[in-house]
């Protein structure tokens, strides 16, 4: 007899097990691709394209293969646990240090929430000419009102939606263009580093794992957490959670190369540079059609929406989590959490005159603390008072401590070249 167990909008059900179970557990990891897709991504993905062809698209595969491995992870907290990242961080660290660290972490929310209200904002520039600073208090109103009137069922409902959506929107694109398949297969395989390249690389392979995202998730995959008691339930969710984190980042995977695709057989063929998602946007019209360029702002809209949402859920679990609770956004910690995130970032964005400066300023901030979320979350997954027999393995342990170091480097070189 299964005991009956509080889901992520506190509602009580039973699980009903079958041979479909894989399909009810589809959807947390698709939350958190969402950050994989983000409008940061877009610049980096269509620079890359343009500049380099189908040489870069082996930093997409290595950079999901790195996110699998530690979204898979922390998922796994989650589980065991039954606590978030944040929920773990408060209970088993001493105060003075917990507090430090998820005030950072609101910090990368905050910087994040910036970042991705700024590409909804362009965007809706490219659609309907509206100015930067209106556009993004049109995104940031709206998000608040999906956060604040829907639950988080409904949310991922509208998430897979909007992934969907994009996704097609890229088939869209590469069904205009002619790929070098040859090329590109080539491309996804074998490391290539171009004559000034190292920038871009940089800038896909450290920004791709988020603060942000690695909190959201172990919140997030509780929503599939029926019985924390029975070690056979706990296995079934541990197996399918990678089978969905798996499905999920190769989703993001094919997202991130349709951009570099569409890129290298549009701007590179032509030998045009692209540094801005505007330009982009203006210069497929002439290639492609007018359809083209509504269809990529469309899904630059949605991508910036879509991310902007994980990105307000993210802050409410951090702050709450500070309060040892989980997400709930009927509860007032969480609503407070997400109302800081969103609101904080915008009044940067009407402070600062120059976007570009703020997408800067978000990144340099998101280089400083990933690295901390990342050691803090092997730490804890490492722990046997933690985990208990789902702690990691020494294997484990090391090889991801070493990806966190891959990472860390990254950000670390990638914040130096602001100044250079």
């Amino acid at each position: 007899m299964f005991n009956i167990f509080k889901n992520i909008d506190n509602k009580l059900y039973k699980p009903k097990l079958g041979g479909l179970d894989i399909f009810r557990y589809i959807g947390p990891g698709l939350i958190v691709t969402v950050g994989f897709i983000d409008p940061g991504n877009w610049a980096s993905n269509l620079a890359a394209g343009a500049d380099y062809g189908y040489t870069l698209l082996w930093m997409v595969t290595l950079s999901t293969i790195i996110l699998i491995h530690l979204q898979h992870n922390v998922a796994h907290l989650g589980i065991a646990t039954g606590l978030c990242l944040s929920e773990a961080t408060t209970i088993y660290l001493k105060p003075k240090y917990s507090k430090a660290i998820l005030v950072s972490a609101m910090l990368a929310s905050i910087s994040t929430s910036l970042a991705e209200i700024l590409g909804g904002a362009i965007a809706l520039k490219m659609l309907f000419k509206i100015p930067i600073l209106p556009a993004s208090i049109i995104v940031t109103i709206f998000v608040m009102i999906m956060l604040y009137t829907n639950s988080y069922k409904m949310l991922e409902k509208w998430i897979i939606a909007f992934v969907s959506v994009i996704g097609l929107s890229f088939l869209y694109e590469l069904s205009l263009v002619s790929i070098d398949w040859n090329a590109a297969m080539v491309g996804w395989v074998k490391p290539s580093f171009p004559e000034g390249s190292m920038l871009i690389i940089m800038s896909v392979l450290g920004a791709v794992v988020m603060p942000h995202n690695l909190f959201l998730h172990s919140e997030v995959i509780q929503s599939r957490q029926w019985n924390k008691e029975d070690e056979k339930v706990i296995k079934k969710q541990l197996k399918y959670e990678f089978l969905d984190t798996l499905f999920s980042m190769i989703i993001g995977w094919a997202i991130n190369s349709a951009m570099i695709l569409l890129a290298a057989a549009t701007f590179f063929k032509t030998k045009t540079p692209v540094d801005e998602l505007e330009q982009a946007n203006e210069l497929l019209t002439p290639l492609l059609g007018e359809h083209a360029s509504i269809v990529f702002a469309v899904a630059l809209l949605l991508a910036g929406i879509a991310s902007t949402i994980t990105s307000g859920m993210a802050a409410g679990s951090i702050f709450a989590g500070a309060y040892k609770e989980p997400y709930d956004i009927k509860d007032n910690h969480t609503r407070l959490g997400v109302a800081i995130s969103l609101l904080v970032a915008l009044g940067i964005i009407v402070l600062i005159s120059d976007p570009f400066m703020g997408l800067i300023i978000s990144q340099m901030v998101l280089s400083i603390q990933l690295p901390i979320t990342i050691f803090l979350q092997v730490y804890l997954t490492s722990s046997e008072k933690v985990m208990g027999k789902y702690k990691n393995t020494t294997f484990n342990k090391t090889f991801l401590y070493l990806l966190g170091g891959i990472v860390t480097l990254l950000n670390i070189i990638l914040f130096i070249s602001f100044f250079y």
